[in-house]
């Protein structure tokens, strides 16, 4: 049995009209009823985005204002920091020189004491040891001549002994010692 062409789809038939009206009227409703309301949403959602932008700039914008003045205080404070240790430095190396100088003044002070002590302690040894030398050379001589000798009439030459070795020691010849020079017996 041979097929025949009952309909031919170039051809709009009843029900593709129906369809059309269908769709047109779907189409109406939708634009007219339910995308005001999905516009609205949209545009809403559009602004609260927007709104979260601008907020989220605005935060951005603070926290950066706030680094840049964090970094400021940073680095306030780490200049800060170098000047006190800067003048930590110059106060501990002034009590440095302060306690050198003190301590040089007090050394040269306790040299200086101690060269006059023994000036002085040197100065009596050497008194004593010639007042005894003048005693002990008049014992020897009285031993050796086997008489007594008298110290006032001998004294030059007791004083001149006692000079010579006062010279061969470094010292000025003391005052009492010098006195009988100029007395011969």
């Amino acid at each position: 049995m041979p097929m025949t062409a009952t309909s031919n789809f170039l051809v709009p038939n009843a029900t593709f009209i129906v369809e059309l009206v269908a769709f047109i009227v779907v189409l109406a409703v939708i634009g007219r009823f339910v995308l005001p309301y999905l516009n609205a949403a949209l545009r809403e959602r559009a602004e609260r985005i927007r709104a979260e932008l601008d907020a989220a700039s605005a935060a951005k914008q603070e926290a950066t204002e706030a680094d840049e003045e964090r970094r400021l205080a940073l680095e306030r404070a780490r200049h800060q920091a170098r000047e006190i240790v800067a003048q930590a430095n110059r106060t501990a190396e002034q009590v440095v020189a302060d306690a050198q100088s003190r301590g040089q003044a007090e050394h040269d002070r306790i040299v200086a004491s101690a060269e006059t002590d023994v000036r002085l302690a040197r100065q009596r040894a050497i008194e004593e040891a010639a007042s005894r030398l003048g005693e002990l050379v008049l014992d020897v001589v009285e031993r050796i001549v086997g008489r007594e000798v008298d110290a006032e009439v001998h004294r030059s030459l007791i004083d001149e002994a006692v000079d010579a070795l006062q010279r061969d020691h470094g010292e000025a010849p003391t005052a009492g010692a010098g006195a009988g020079a100029g007395q011969h017996p």
